[in-house]
């Protein structure tokens, strides 16, 4: 039984309209490291004037799915999250965030990705785990 053709991937200059609200950019985008930006402000508020922890725990979930998808495109897969934890370790109001995605785990069926969100001096201001499956895609 020969492998899956590997799947054609999206431009991921192509964002959907929930990804480009939450601001997320990719800068580098490989089958075991992600990095990204945002530009965060108002748009991203609590009605309390902080960033909303749902664009952290969107950019934790976007870079995971990204950097496995590419790790399972080889057969002919992609990866969906079936756990996000995201912790909110500092409040923000504005300024741009630096995202990093890095595999701890990748198998056959589930890879597990560590992502860090630092503000522009490097703080850590959440840091997140996604635990994804590797599917086949509907087509």
């Amino acid at each position: 039984m020969s492998d899956p053709p590997p799947i054609a991937l999206p431009d991921l200059d192509q964002r959907s309209a929930f990804v480009e609200a939450a601001g997320l950019h990719f800068s580098e985008v490989t089958a075991t490291r992600v990095t990204g930006w945002a530009e965060l402000g108002p748009g991203h508020h609590t009605p309390w004037g902080m960033v909303h922890g749902g664009v952290y725990a969107t950019a934790v979930e976007s870079a995971a799915s990204v950097g496995a998808t590419m790790a399972a495109a080889a057969r002919g897969h992609i990866a969906v999250g079936v756990a996000n934890t995201t912790n909110f370790l500092r409040p923000m109001t504005a300024g741009r965030i630096s995202v990093t995605a890095t595999a701890i785990q990748q198998g056959r069926t589930q890879q597990l990705w560590q992502v860090d969100i630092a503000d522009e001096g490097g703080k850590l201001v959440a840091t997140g785990q996604v635990r994804l499956q590797n599917v086949e895609p509907r087509r």
